[in-house]
């Protein structure tokens, strides 16, 4: 099985919010239309700027709690190495 961090944001990138899944499209697609009310839902982070894939789920809770503590300037520099562009990557999962 594999395991996604992933990092979504709202139209003017104000907010970020990370999260960790084991399915990417359909987390993504659950924050996108609201289904589970919260954090996400409250700022419309509804936007997949970045995301890395992991085979161990302990590695990937340990990112995910490595980028929660991170500053919110490293978070940005990782999804503009990544994504320079700030696209929607939630169409390129497949």
């Amino acid at each position: 099985m594999l395991y996604y961090i992933y990092i979504l944001t709202n139209l003017n990138h104000a907010v970020l919010y990370v999260g960790v899944t084991n399915d990417l499209k359909r987390r993504v697609y659950e924050h996108k239309t609201g289904l589970h009310p919260g954090f996400t839902s409250k700022y419309n982070l509804h936007k997949l700027v970045y995301w890395e894939q992991f085979t161990e789920v302990k590695t990937a809770i340990d990112r995910e709690k490595q980028l929660k503590g991170g500053s919110r300037q490293s978070k940005l520099d990782l999804i503009q190495a990544f994504n320079p562009e700030w696209r929607e990557l939630f169409e390129e999962l497949g």
